[in-house]
Protein backbone atom coordinates (compact mmCIF):
# COMPACT_ATOMS: atom_id res chain seq x y z
CA UNK A 1 0.00 0.00 0.00
CA UNK A 2 2.80 2.36 0.82
CA UNK A 3 3.85 2.14 -2.93
CA UNK A 4 1.05 2.87 -4.47
CA UNK A 5 0.47 5.97 -1.99
CA UNK A 6 3.51 6.96 -3.32
CA UNK A 7 2.69 6.49 -6.56
CA UNK A 8 -0.44 8.57 -6.17
CA UNK A 9 1.71 11.00 -4.76
CA UNK A 10 4.25 11.25 -7.66
CA UNK A 11 1.59 11.92 -10.02
CA UNK A 12 -0.49 14.75 -7.70
CA UNK A 13 3.02 16.58 -7.67
CA UNK A 14 3.56 15.93 -11.45
CA UNK A 15 0.54 17.32 -12.60
CA UNK A 16 -0.35 19.99 -9.87
CA UNK A 17 2.86 20.68 -8.86
CA UNK A 18 3.06 24.49 -7.58
CA UNK A 19 0.04 25.93 -8.82
CA UNK A 20 -3.41 24.03 -8.82
CA UNK A 21 -4.60 26.53 -10.73
CA UNK A 22 -2.94 25.88 -14.07
CA UNK A 23 -3.43 22.29 -13.45
CA UNK A 24 -7.73 23.00 -12.96
CA UNK A 25 -7.24 25.40 -15.97
CA UNK A 26 -5.39 23.36 -18.01
CA UNK A 27 -8.40 20.22 -17.34
CA UNK A 28 -11.03 22.55 -18.55
CA UNK A 29 -9.50 23.80 -21.50
CA UNK A 30 -8.89 19.63 -22.35
CA UNK A 31 -12.33 19.17 -21.36
CA UNK A 32 -13.72 21.88 -23.66
CA UNK A 33 -12.22 21.66 -26.27
CA UNK A 34 -13.05 17.85 -26.48
CA UNK A 35 -16.83 18.50 -25.90
CA UNK A 36 -16.09 21.34 -29.11
CA UNK A 37 -14.84 19.29 -30.59
CA UNK A 38 -16.83 16.16 -30.60
CA UNK A 39 -19.90 18.76 -31.50
CA UNK A 40 -18.58 19.03 -34.60
CA UNK A 41 -16.48 22.93 -33.99
CA UNK A 42 -12.97 22.98 -35.16
CA UNK A 43 -11.23 24.20 -31.79
CA UNK A 44 -7.79 22.97 -32.17
CA UNK A 45 -6.78 26.92 -31.44
CA UNK A 46 -8.32 26.81 -27.96
CA UNK A 47 -5.85 24.55 -26.26
CA UNK A 48 -2.66 26.64 -27.10
CA UNK A 49 -4.29 29.38 -26.58
CA UNK A 50 -5.38 28.33 -22.69
CA UNK A 51 -1.59 27.31 -22.34
CA UNK A 52 -0.40 30.33 -22.88
CA UNK A 53 -2.27 32.39 -21.02
CA UNK A 54 -2.40 30.28 -17.90
CA UNK A 55 1.12 30.12 -17.92
CA UNK A 56 0.79 33.63 -18.72
CA UNK A 57 -0.76 33.92 -15.34
CA UNK A 58 0.84 31.77 -13.47
CA UNK A 59 3.98 33.79 -14.17
CA UNK A 60 2.40 37.40 -13.68
CA UNK A 61 0.75 36.60 -9.90
CA UNK A 62 4.07 36.02 -8.34
CA UNK A 63 5.72 38.98 -10.41
CA UNK A 64 2.76 41.29 -9.18
CA UNK A 65 3.27 40.33 -5.28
Amino acid sequence: MRYVRAFGRFWWDFVVGDDWRVAVGIALAIGLTSLLTHKGVNAWWMLPVAVALLLAGAVWRPRKA
